[in-house]
């Protein structure tokens, strides 16, 4: 990744943004780790500074006051394009169920561009890879940070890895399935 003045500011505004956040777990860190996570994996398979400030941003509008007008004042119509293409809601007091969130997130998907798209598999790569390294020994811990069943998560997930195969090529695809059966098998070993 090329360090640039926009990657910076995008940076700031990830740290500030989620400040007080942090990450569900048994040792919650800030949460703005995954979203530096997620700019990395990134940056592994693309050098357009967009996606990857758009990986730094990706949750904002979801688990912020952000508005996508903000966004775009701050970072630019394609950058909040490809957030919102990735975007589980952009309204942070969206209260509808987990299950509806989820089944309108797979819709929106279905016609996001490749760069949300890409912004998509990192996001997914690292919370698979964070589930499974650290809910390797404790399932219950498991469920009990995330809610739903297994069921309804492995559902969700093979949907997206579908729609993933399905539409993205990009070398990110290999690690993203790689990623994927890993976590499958965590799951399928504890149910």
């Amino acid at each position: 990744m090329m360090y640039s003045y926009r990657i910076e500011q995008a940076i700031r505004a990830a740290s500030v943004l989620h400040r007080e956040q942090s990450r569900k777990g048994t040792a919650p860190y800030p949460y703005v780790a995954h979203v530096f996570a997620v700019a990395c994996i990134i940056a592994d398979y693309t050098e357009d500074e967009d996606i990857i400030i758009a990986g730094l941003l990706h949750d904002t509008l979801e688990d912020t006051d952000y508005t996508e007008e903000e966004l775009q004042t701050d970072f630019g119509s394609r950058v909040r394009a490809i957030v919102v293409g990735v975007s589980e809601r952009t309204d942070p007091h969206d209260s509808r169920p987990w299950y509806e969130r989820k089944n309108d997130h797979l819709t929106t998907l279905e016609t996001a561009s490749n760069e949300s798209l890409m912004v998509c598999a990192a996001d997914i790569i690292h919370n698979l890879r964070s589930i499974v390294e650290e809910y390797q020994t404790n399932m219950a811990d498991y469920l009990n940070h995330f809610g739903g069943t297994l069921e309804d998560r492995l559902f969700f997930y093979k949907m997206k890895s579908d729609l993933l195969n399905q539409r993205l090529e990009n070398p990110i695809m290999h690690e993203f399935n790689h990623v994927y059966n890993e976590y499958r098998e965590f799951i399928r070993s504890e149910a």
